[in-house]
């Protein structure tokens, strides 16, 4: 099944998205990555959703990405006495340890942690930022504050400090549990949660031992600080923009959303752009025109994928939320402006061998009729090169492992094939041919670029590239090695 686009769709599975069917009609309309949300489900849920998309991938022979979420630290109020209470603007209000039930004048709040870093001036944000409290005084098991912008609060609301760098790792017990189950389930991504510093990635690193991609959510403003650091120990990015736009200043979010893909790009690492993209259509089945506008807009930027949360999850419509989607990014990229922005975005690397070879791809592509550009890649890093250079022909990422195909299912413009170990370049070279012919991105009368490393399988080795016609029998039998 050949997508007739660039950007890549993920969509969350959830009770409206569990069988067989549901999963595979959301395959065909558009979705390469599937979401496991860790947040929600026991884990022989996760498994059975897991079993599904395999089986799914096994019936339409196509590499199929899964992506696991893992939930990150809650930081949450406790119960109130009353079940909720209304603060009014300019009253006082504490949060501390005590376990007692709360009133309209003081809640616990279980996590020293956070009382530990408050400063004097501190905000905390109560409920998504719909209540806002200023800290007047603190101490190791209190605050007092001044709500400066009033609301309902009730039992178990989540609690965000956007002022300061919590001392709170990243992965909770949970999300060790869950990492370790996804591991082993066989996922090939971790989203990783509330990252602040680039330890926090490290640390998932160290547990996954190499089994899973790890993509760090930039959802704290501490995480936009540190994130050129955090980018570099990082395989992917997720501009998570819900807790960001509650965090920061709403309007300070989308330069920061083009100014982390635009990085994360010049990286030559696969950049999501999620959180609220088609939020109406979880109870309409057509979005608003605010909607499709964002959605068209993280296109234009150059994002790896756009994802739907929700609206695939528990929405009341999500084959026609992923419909929409492709559609959208088809019109996006069909738009002659499209290349241009694209073009202009573009960074240039040229820092190695490789960074040569894949630019030199790319322009001969764009200079010629040629049709495809072939990479074969062990590791997937050959074929995210050429995906950081945006060509404006089809990239077929050759690879013998499956688990390289599935990952690279969520990079830009790339269609992954599953093909024979390779360690002669000619044996390479008909690979490719007979790839581009069989997935109808040339004909005989064609021409494709081909890249690869020589020595074969060995990672980082990319230094041959041919021009090769797509007609077997007018191939060189001269073996270029």
């Amino acid at each position: 099944m050949r997508r007739h686009r660039n950007v890549k769709i993920v969509a969350t599975l959830g009770p409206a998205s569990s069988d067989y069917e549901m999963i595979r009609a959301l395959f065909e309309a558009g979705a390469d990555v599937f979401r496991l949300n860790m947040s929600h489900g026991v884990h022989e849920d996760i498994r059975k959703r897991h079993e599904i998309i395999r089986k799914v991938e096994a019936d339409l022979g196509r590499p199929i990405g899964i992506l696991a979420d893992l939930q990150g630290p809650k930081l949450r109020v406790g119960v109130f006495a009353n079940g909720a209470e209304e603060l009014v603007e300019g009253a006082a209000f504490r949060m501390d340890l005590s376990t007692a039930p709360g009133d309209v004048s003081r809640v616990n709040l279980p996590h020293p942690e956070i009382f530990a870093a408050l400063e004097v001036g501190t905000s905390l944000l109560v409920n998504d930022g719909k209540i806002r409290l200023l800290v007047d005084s603190c101490g190791k098991d209190f605050a007092n504050c001044t709500v400066t912008v009033g609301g309902t609060i009730s039992n178990r609301k989540g609690v965000n400090v956007p002022d300061v760098v919590l001392p709170v790792a990243a992965l909770s017990e949970k999300d060790r549990d869950d990492l370790e189950f996804a591991c082993e389930l066989g996922v090939d991504w971790l989203a990783l949660s509330f990252v602040q510093r680039p330890e926090d990635v490290i640390e998932a690193r160290v547990l996954a031992k190499g089994r899973a991609a790890i993509m760090s959510k930039i959802e704290k403003p501490a995480a936009v600080k540190a994130f050129d650091a955090i980018l570099q120990v990082s395989d992917g990015i997720m501009v998570a923009r819900g807790d960001l736009g509650v965090e920061l200043p709403v309007y300070s979010v989308p330069p920061i959303q083009k100014r982390l893909v635009r990085a994360t790009r010049a990286a030559a690492k696969p950049v999501i752009v999620a959180t609220q993209m088609l939020e109406s259509m979880i109870e309409a089945p057509v979005p608003t025109r605010a909607e499709v506008s964002d959605v068209a807009t993280a296109i234009y930027e150059g994002a790896d994928a756009v994802m739907l949360s929700a609206e695939s999850a528990a929405g009341k419509y999500p084959i026609e939320a992923v419909t929409t989607m492709n559609n959208v990014a088809m019109s996006v990229e069909k738009d002659p402006n499209y290349r241009s922005v694209i073009e202009a975005s573009r960074v240039v690397r040229r820092e190695s061998v490789a960074d040569g070879i894949v630019a030199a791809a790319r322009e001969i592509a764009e200079a010629t009729n040629i049709k495809a550009i072939c990479c074969f890649s062990q590791s997937g890093t050959t074929a995210s090169l050429v995906a950081r250079e945006r060509p404006h022909v089809a990239i077929l990422a050759l690879t013998p492992l499956m688990s390289t195909a599935r990952r690279m299912a969520l990079t830009w413009g790339t269609h992954c094939v599953i093909t024979e170990p390779q360690d002669r370049f000619k044996g390479a070279v008909l690979a490719a041919v007979r790839a581009a012919r069989d997935g109808g991105f040339a004909t005989e009368e064609d021409q494709i670029v081909v890249t690869a490393g020589v020595p074969f399988n060995v990672k980082g080795t990319t230094n041959i590239l041919r021009v090769a016609p797509c007609d077997e029998r007018l191939i060189s039998r001269v073996d270029p090695e």
